[in-house]
């Protein structure tokens, strides 16, 4: 079978996807869902009359078809010279302001919340910050809400990216913002900070907001590109009318805004700022 010919069997199992479930994937971008869709066959030994007769008859089966589909790589302080800029440029502006909206769009497990909610500590803000993540999967949501990482696996990783941050004569212990069990191979957010985020359930592509503020920073890394271009204007533009002029959103590092958003926020790097009434200036 061509390639054109299993794409558009594909998007024909995304309309079934969509009669058995409340999700929507059609304004995914075809190579993301068809290399998603190929992996859950073969994970699974499915043909795709017996995907599709799996889906129409086990509700738990489209749940991990849904995991499947959006599941996000990510990890604490992942690029950290973005999490820099966030210390150095981005975060210090908020101080003077008397409340700190945060929304993570597409938070996935968690571990990018965490990383804020350290940088905000770090800075003394986090006391003034209303913290929101969201997530399309329900699984997500739970795991980041236990804030519980495998140690052996991550740590080093964690590690290296955490001390890329912070200037060397002044980096905080890690140790103040996680519980190591080398036993139980656990690292854990301390409770603290586990309750300091507000997690919901929610899709981002058919709801709307779950909440009725305008923020001053919008994360939402490595998500977009999963879209069509029409959903990504879709997308950014939610974005745009829901951020404070001046206020920023914060992109994944291969995820660029097209020609017509270039008008409404400001550039610098994977940081944008909306413009309109103020301009953001680093």
């Amino acid at each position: 079978m061509q390639n054109s010919e299993l794409s558009q069997t594909y998007k024909e199992y995304l309309l079934i996807l969509k009669e058995c479930s409340p999700y929507d994937f059609s304004e995914y971008s075809d190579n993301s869902i068809d290399r998603r869709i190929q992996k859950i066959m073969h994970d699974y030994q499915l043909s795709m009359h017996e995907l599709i007769h799996k889906t129409r008859t086990d509700a738990e089966f489209v749940e991990q078809v849904v995991e499947a589909i959006t599941v996000n790589t990510t990890e604490l302080f992942r690029d950290p010279q973005v999490w820099n800029q966030l210390r150095q440029k981005v975060l210090p502006v908020l101080k003077n302001h008397p409340k700190i909206n945060i929304w993570h769009a597409g938070c996935s497990t968690g571990q990018e919340v965490y990383s804020l909610i350290i940088l905000l500590d770090y800075l003394n803000l986090l006391d003034k910050a209303d913290i929101y993540a969201t997530d399309i999967s329900k699984k997500a949501i739970e795991h980041a809400k236990r804030g519980t990482y495998r140690y052996s696996f991550n740590y080093e990783k964690y590690l290296s990216n955490f001390n890329g941050v912070f200037e060397q004569s002044d980096t905080p212990d890690i140790k103040k913002y996680f519980s190591i069990n080398e036993a139980k191979d656990t690292l854990s957010v301390k409770p603290e900070f586990l309750g300091k985020v507000k997690y919901i359930t929610h899709d981002l592509v058919k709801e709307g907001l779950p909440f009725y503020n305008k923020f001053d920073l919008i994360f939402c890394r490595n998500v977009l590109i999963y879209f069509n271009g029409a959903l990504q204007t879709k997308i950014v533009q939610r974005f745009h009318d829901n951020l404070f002029p001046g206020g920023s959103m914060v992109l994944g590092s291969h995820e660029t805004l097209n020609g017509f958003f270039k008008t409404k926020f400001a550039k610098n790097g994977p940081v944008y700022a909306r413009t309109n009434t103020f301009h953001f200036k680093y």
